[in-house]
């Protein structure tokens, strides 16, 4: 039979120890968690803004290679950009009408690396964000946030409008 030694020292926490801690992490949790989920709707925002930097950059260069081919009117594909399947308007901007469609303009002038984009009615778990042709102009719903946030694009005057909501 084993005696209980009042001498040897007790291992272990606590319960008030256990309860400190435990308080001191839920603050710390109170805190934290409101910082994350804003760090999270940040990082939407970015991705949003960036890629309608690329669309922007992309539209330019379209414009800039028909303004060098010395054209003046409409093309079936401009010369010397991407793969030579982009249309242009009378004005020099990147046609969806003769392109494809929204989301296959989109795919010409991102190239590679692009986010995924489906045509609307058409998207999958994996996309990012859905296109749609509304007044002439094609608009990108970026999926991931649900938000409704957009980017927009306008063959006529060549600008690319990013909404954040």
């Amino acid at each position: 039979m084993t005696q209980y030694n009042s001498k040897q020292k007790q291992k272990g926490f606590t319960l008030i120890e256990l309860v400190v801690v435990i308080a001191i992490l839920a603050i710390l949790a109170a805190f934290a968690l409101p910082r994350f989920a804003q760090l999270s709707e940040q990082a939407h925002q970015s991705s949003i803004k960036g890629t309608a930097g690329a669309l922007s950059a992309g539209v330019a260069l379209a414009k800039a290679q028909w303004v060098t081919n010395g054209s003046t009117t409409a093309v079936a594909a401009i010369e010397g950009f991407g793969n030579e399947d982009v249309a242009a308007n009378e004005d020099g901007w990147p046609d969806p009408a003769n392109s494809g469609g929204c989301a296959e303009l989109w795919r010409r002038l991102l190239q590679s690396n692009a986010p995924e984009v489906a045509a609307a009615g058409a998207g999958t778990p994996t996309t990012e964000y859905q296109a749609s042709l509304s007044g002439g102009a094609c608009v990108y719903e970026y999926l991931p946030d649900s938000e409704g946030s957009t980017i927009e694009y306008a063959p006529i005057t060549g600008e690319v409008v990013t909404n954040l909501n």
